[in-house]
């Protein structure tokens, strides 16, 4: 997933302190100055698993610290070895 975060030059993980991630770590990248996608880092079990969100900040200063206007999970428990997750985060990207 390191390989993920830096091709699509996700930010590094930080602490949502604004409840809307569930306090998990969270990081993200921006599409335009007001909509981002937002990787969630869940923890079960000892291993990292990812939801992968597209949101609405005023600015992403707000990232974290504000609940999002708009926030949409788009896939649950990313693989990047499943062509579906890929295409979907592509969609966004390009």
């Amino acid at each position: 997933m390191e390989n993920v975060f830096k091709y699509y030059e996700f930010s590094d993980f930080f602490i949502d302190k604004s409840e809307a991630f569930s306090g998990e770590e969270i990081c993200y990248t921006e599409l335009n100055s007001e909509h981002f996608l937002i990787f969630k880092k869940n923890n079960l079990k000892g291993k990292d698993t990812y939801d992968l969100y597209v949101s609405k900040f005023s600015s992403k200063k707000e990232i974290g610290v504000k609940p999002p206007e708009i926030l949409e999970l788009l896939v649950n428990d990313y693989d990047k070895s499943i062509p579906e997750h890929r295409v979907v985060l592509r969609k966004y990207l390009y």
